[in-house]
């Protein structure tokens, strides 16, 4: 028997874990598309209508870190389950909502869903796949995800142009039904069941941080950064952290392992992870909106602008994971790198100017350099951990994956949205130049990155 081969049920786990994060976020990307429609149907604002994102990742961020805690003190398969189902309701919700507000209760019940099962996908792979295959694995679980981004805006823009928003969830139903089949079929058991107490003090220390910097960073816009609902809610939350810190230190079995940050290599890969995910979704908010604000074309034609480069992310991280299999993490994380600062780069400079065209060549620059490196970051990050804290690592890289993906959309939103209130117009040139704002922004956070990179990627020590 190959040892080096993977098991029919354990791909079929993979997969199923997979499309519930695949289903999260094309309903992101999706209703990305639906956004200048919400706004006018709902009669709310741009700073407003980025909840339908920012709650979705800010449930997740709460939940994810409850990860390593739930998979100890209960089966896989069970945590699936409870998982599948919940997304389903969050789907039903959407899908009949009378109001905005229902629109967020929904999508806060697919991110309860999604914070459980998405770092199932990644334990499931760390643990069940042989050690040649798992940078391949990883690849390939970022690629399911991954594929997303590259539907998600051309299914939205079809289905809203046709059907209208709703049926953007109810489409995704019967996905959920496969996903929920194949991990009844596919998922085992194979880690022995441990009971941990769950602190209670600690998951409202981590909702309080998440909570406030997220209602802090969506207000910038709006208010001053004097008042409570911006500098008051960020210190609020900081306040958290702090407390977070210090139970952490003083429990035996913390809800995250804050005690991996010591490590400057480990805290260097998050930090750099973090900043990836803000610029992923970043862009993701500013395109589509860029493409029917100031260029005044429809959800579709901003869904098919946008496909090739999502795309070309989706096929790019099984290459990606086999390089690392083969070469090691340096020279393709490195390499993808460089391929989002030229994106950055080039945006930042041409955004008063943006034609279709542009955009869609610029973009699949990015994408192709996000998707090399995604699956990559998160294997090299965990390489450098002792086996029994790679649940832990994995938490904390899932925490703040979906809290990076609320931060991201949050500030470049509110960026745009200063610029809109300062020239009194949400479309045309005031989009324009806050576009242009977000992309500085975000250029100047990469050449953090490729910094950081430089000097800890590939490093298996501090």
């Amino acid at each position: 028997m190959n040892e080096d081969k993977i098991p029919k049920k354990v791909i079929a786990a993979i997969v199923a874990t997979g499309i519930m994060s695949f289903c999260g976020v094309i309903v992101e990307t999706s209703m990305n598309i639906a956004f200048p429609t919400l706004m006018r149907q709902f009669n709310i604002s741009t700073n407003t209508v980025q909840w339908m994102t920012s709650m979705y990742l800010l449930v997740i961020s709460i939940v994810v870190p409850l990860s390593a805690a739930l998979k100890s003190n209960f089966k896989i398969k069970k945590l699936f389950l409870v998982a599948n189902i919940l997304f389903l309701v969050g789907l039903i919700i959407d899908a009949v909502a009378p109001a905005f507000g229902f629109l967020l209760v929904g999508r806060a019940i697919q991110g309860i869903g999604t914070g459980i099962a998405l770092p199932l996908m990644f334990n499931i792979i760390l643990e069940q796949v042989p050690q040649k295959k798992i940078g391949t694995m990883m690849g390939v679980g970022n690629m399911i995800t991954g594929i997303a981004p590259a539907l998600g805006p051309t299914f939205g823009g079809i289905v809203i142009a046709s059907l209208g928003w709703r049926w953007v969830f109810y489409f995704l139903i019967p996905l959920i039904l496969i996903s929920l089949f194949l991990g009844i079929w596919g998922i085992e058991q194979k880690s022995a069941i441990k009971k941990v107490k769950i602190d209670l003090l600690s998951v409202l220390f981590i909702a309080v941080f998440f909570i406030g910097m997220i209602y802090g960073f969506s207000n910038l816009s709006s208010g001053s950064l004097l008042s409570f609902k911006v500098g008051g809610s960020i210190i609020l939350a900081l306040i958290a952290l702090v407390l977070l810190i210090w139970r952490s230190n003083h429990l035996t079995t913390p809800i995250l392992n804050l005690k991996l940050f010591k490590s400057a290599r480990f805290s260097a890969h998050i930090l750099g992870f973090f900043m990836i995910q803000l610029i992923s979704l970043g862009n993701a908010f500013l395109l589509p909106n860029y493409i029917q604000l100031v260029n005044g074309n429809s959800a579709l034609a901003a869904g098919l602008i946008v496909l090739p480069a999502g795309a070309a992310g989706a096929i790019m991280g099984p290459i990606g994971g086999r390089l690392l299999d083969q070469h090691g993490a340096r020279k393709p994380i490195l390499s993808g790198v460089f391929l989002i600062l030229i994106e950055l780069l080039l945006f930042s400079i041409l955004s008063l100017h943006l034609n279709n065209t542009m955009i869609l060549f610029i973009y699949i620059i990015y994408m192709a350099g996000m998707g090399m490196i995604m699956g990559d970051v998160m294997t090299d990050t965990l390489a450098g951990l002792d086996p029994e804290k790679t649940t832990q690592g994995n938490a904390i890289l899932n925490t703040v994956q979906q809290f990076a993906g609320a931060v991201g959309t949050s500030i470049t939103s509110a960026i745009v949205a200063l610029s809109q209130s300062q020239l009194h117009s949400k479309v045309g040139y005031p989009t324009a130049i806050g576009t242009q704002h977000a992309f500085i922004f975000l250029f100047v956070l990469a050449i953090i990155i490729l910094v950081l990179f430089f000097k800890y990627i590939g490093n298996k020590k501090d």
